[in-house]
């Protein structure tokens, strides 16, 4: 059961990464602009074929260009029972033209084990990356070679996604990206692309979402005969609606849709809380969004 819940998290998380700042517009002479924290905090409900197996929660706090993305997640009911699935993720950094974390950590447990992963980063390259306990060695995993941990951004990172351009944020072209993530074993990139974009309703948030096709591609550390990564590299059935966050040239995942072999697993926020302060041109204090971005186990 532990390589379901953590696909789904996994993929939460890389939802988040297309949230990229856009460059500042020039301020007034006479009245500097300065950056002020913003964010969101979003819980979500967790479904498998239509029925809650779980809740998760997303936090992201958003200051010049720094970020801290916090997520959580936990299976409740029958599953929760069975499995006692729960895990947490911490991921900060930077954002340039893409998020830079620094620091990446996950824990997940369940009924009868737990994994966590520590992961240090610099300019998008991995330093130093520890599993504990360590993957048992198959011998039929790809190999994660020194270069497919180059260019790579941790999957809570990849939950927050930067605006490409000086357009709106909900702008087509925020959809078309791929995002190179690593999570410590394994290697691969989720790449979306525009779908259509959407009216929602929800507590907290109401206005238009991206809706961006997702497809997965495995690069290393996988099993490539495994039936489970042939499934998801063929599956076509994965989307990710991503939602702008207030004060911030950030997106967020609203929804993630991923079809899975036992049906269609849905994490869908249901509240949506904006949080911090934004600093206007005047100099004076504005209500703004805080970002909180969650992750969904491993």
């Amino acid at each position: 059961m532990r390589a379901k819940p953590f696909l789904c998290a996994r993929f939460l998380v890389l939802a988040g990464a297309l949230a990229l700042p856009a460059a500042a517009q020039a301020a007034p002479r006479a009245h500097k602009t300065k950056a002020a924290p913003a964010g969101v905090a979003v819980d979500y409900s967790v479904n498998l074929a239509g029925i809650p197996i779980g809740n998760a929660q997303l936090s992201g706090a958003f200051e010049g260009a720094r970020y801290r993305m916090d997520v959580s997640a936990v299976l409740t009911g029958l599953v929760g029972a069975v499995t006692g699935g729960q895990g947490s993720a911490r991921s900060s950094g930077s954002i340039a033209a893409a998020p830079l974390p620094n620091a990446f950590s996950i824990a997940t447990r369940t009924s009868g084990s737990g994994i966590a992963v520590r992961m240090a980063l610099a300019n998008g390259n991995v330093t130093q990356a520890e599993v504990t306990p360590p993957l048992l060695d198959t011998g039929d995993r790809v190999p994660v070679t020194a270069a497919a941990k180059r260019g790579v951004i941790d999957p809570a990172s990849a939950l927050m996604m930067p605006a490409r351009a000086r357009a709106e944020l909900t702008d087509p072209e925020n959809c078309n990206r791929t995002l190179p993530v690593f999570d410590g074993a394994t290697r691969f990139n989720v790449v979306l692309s525009y779908g259509e974009t959407r009216q929602v309703e929800k507590p907290g948030y109401s206005g238009p979402v991206l809706v961006c096709n997702a497809r997965y591609v495995a690069i290393a550390g996988h099993r490539p005969d495994r039936p489970g990564v042939k499934f998801m590299e063929e599956n076509r059935d994965m989307s990710v609606w991503l939602a702008p966050v207030e004060g911030t040239r950030v997106l967020v995942p609203m929804r993630i849709s991923v079809r899975t072999t036992l049906g269609t697993n849905i994490i869908e926020a249901t509240r949506w809380t904006r949080t911090g302060t934004a600093t206007a041109a005047t100099g004076e204090a504005q209500p703004a969004a805080v970002a909180d971005a969650s992750l969904a186990q491993r």
